[in-house]
C-alpha cells in the first residue's frame, strides 16, 4: 500500500505538467499572436530596457504573445540604439518615418502599422 502512494503522486504531477504544456491557449492570446506577428511583418520594433516600468507595462499589454514582438534590449545593444536615435524607453520604430515614444495602446500600434486588432480588443 505504501509503495503505491509515491507512484500515484508522480503520475499526478506528470498529468498536471502535461496539461500545462499542451493545454490550448485561449482565443484572446491566439488573436494577439496574429497581431504581434503582423507587427513583425510590418517591421515594427520596440526598443526598451528590462528595468523600465513603462516597458514592462507595454509588454504586459501583449500577454503571452509578447515573445512574438520584435524587441531590442538597449542596454545590451547600446550602439544599435544610439544609431537608431533611441532617447527614451519604450520607443517603437515602425518604419524609417514613424517613431512612437512611450507606452502605446494596442489601438495606436494598430493605426501606425495597419495591423488589424482582434475584435475583442477594439472595444476595450
Amino acid at each position: 500500500m505504501n509503495k503505491k502512494i509515491p507512484v500515484v503522486i508522480v503520475l499526478g504531477i506528470l498529468i498536471i505538467s502535461l496539461a500545462f504544456i499542451f493545454w490550448p491557449r485561449d482565443a484572446e492570446t491566439l488573436n494577439l499572436d496574429v497581431f504581434a506577428q503582423c507587427l513583425a511583418e510590418k517591421g515594427a520594433t520596440m526598443y526598451g530596457a528590462e528595468w523600465c516600468p513603462h516597458c514592462k507595462e507595454q509588454k504586459k499589454l501583449f500577454g503571452g504573445s509578447w515573445s512574438l514582438v520584435p524587441y531590442v534590449e538597449c542596454p545590451e545593444n547600446i550602439s544599435l540604439c544610439l544609431a537608431r536615435g533611441i532617447e527614451g524607453y519604450p520607443t517603437w520604430l515602425v518604419s524609417t518615418s514613424t517613431r512612437l515614444v512611450g507606452t502605446q495602446s494596442l489601438e495606436e500600434l494598430s493605426r501606425a502599422t495597419a495591423c488589424p486588432l482582434p475584435l475583442e480588443k477594439q472595444n476595450q
